[in-house]
Parts: C-alpha cells; sequence; structure tokens
C-alpha cells in the first residue's frame, strides 16, 4: 500500500467491569499505568497513529464501561468497527466465562461482511499471583475459536503493545479485503440481462 495513504480505524475494547480496559489502553497510548481509575462510563476514546506495513495508521480507541447495566448502551458503539479486542481478568474467573457473551453480542451487532472480524483475546493482571485462569485454559479456549490470545500486564508493561498492534495488522488486512469487496461488487462493466432483439 502507498506510505502517503493513511487509513483510520476504529478498535473497541469489550470486557467486564474491573478487568483493566481503561489501563491497557492508557498504557498503550499514554505509556502511564495509574493504581486507581474510575468506572468508564458509556465509553471513552483515545487515539495514536502507528505504522503498519509502510502504512500510517490512526488508530481510535474506544474504551467501553463493562457494567452490565451499560450493555445496551455500549453496544451503540460497536457500529464501524474495524477490530475488537476482548479483555479478562486472569485473577477472575466470572470475567473470563463472560468473554464468550461479550464476543457474541458483537458479532451478531456487527454481522461482518467479510471472512472472519478481527479480534484478539487479552488476559490481563498476569503480574498478579493469585491466577484463577491458567494460561493453557485460556490459550485452549481461544485456539477452539481461532483468536489470537495475550497474555498481558497493563502494570508492568507485558506484551500490551504487541497485543495492540497484532490486532491493528489484522483490521488492516480486514479494512483493504472490505474495500475490494465493495469495489468489485459495485462496479459491473458488462449487462446481466442479454440483449434484447430488435425488430422492424
Amino acid at each position: 500500500m502507498n506510505s502517503n495513504k493513511k487509513v483510520d480505524l476504529k478498535i473497541i475494547i469489550l470486557g467486564s467491569l474491573g478487568v483493566g480496559k481503561t489501563s491497557l489502553l492508557q498504557q498503550y497510548v499514554n505509556k502511564r499505568f495509574y493504581e486507581d481509575y474510575r468506572t468508564t462510563l458509556g465509553a471513552s476514546v483515545l487515539t495514536k497513529v502507528i505504522n503498519i506495513d509502510n502504512t500510517s495508521i490512526k488508530l481510535q480507541i474506544w474504551d467501553t464501561g463493562g457494567q452490565e447495566r451499560f450493555r445496551s448502551v455500549v453496544s451503540s458503539f460497536y457500529k464501524g468497527s474495524d477490530g475488537c479486542i476482548l479483555a479478562f481478568d486472569v485473577t477472575d474467573q466470572e470475567s473470563f466465562d463472560s468473554v464468550e457473551d461479550w464476543r457474541q453480542d458483537f458479532l451478531q451487532r456487527i454481522r461482518p461482511s467479510v471472512g472472519t472480524f478481527p479480534m484478539v483475546i487479552m488476559g490481563n493482571k498476569v503480574d498478579i499471583s493469585a491466577r484463577q485462569v491458567s494460561k493453557d485454559k485460556a490459550a485452549a479456549w481461544c485456539k477452539e475459536r481461532d483468536l489470537p490470545y495475550f497474555e498481558v500486564s497493563a502494570k508492568n508493561d507485558v506484551n500490551v503493545q504487541q497485543a495492540f498492534e497484532a490486532l491493528a495488522r489484522k483490521a488492516l488486512q480486514h479494512y483493504l479485503q472490505s474495500i475490494e469487496s465493495y469495489l468489485t461488487d459495485s462496479i459491473k462493466l458488462t449487462s446481466l440481462d442479454p440483449p434484447k432483439k430488435r425488430c422492424c
């Protein structure tokens, strides 16, 4: 792709309350971590410009509230997404169990038109020893669904950049395939109907 070309991609982060979605986003965009974050109400947005495969990409990353009462509000932000991060807390089994619900809710609402929708799974808080979800269990779940899995720590900045940029690469590929598919479907140079015979 032309290196002068700039692409805007919308990424959304989903997951239960308290899994560290805001921490992950702040670590990736601003390289900082705070012990205490206020609960995200609805959604907040941060942007970051990166370069992948000689393409300048402006990521618009939507951090969403994880409380159940905000689920219907959060789903209104799905539209136009180019990629999705599903996050859970490795010290909280319930947050892992809810990942499939978040995934299904997202896929039902966005209905991807081309191939498999770009997603990655992040198991956050690997810096804490009191795990409830093993790496093997999470990896096996992801393998069944053909989803990349990253064990991350927003606090210690472990694998955060790698996970976001792996998703950005997948989202860019999906975006380019979508454009190609749209152009192929919309430009028809030959008539679909046989020509009608004219008589005098």
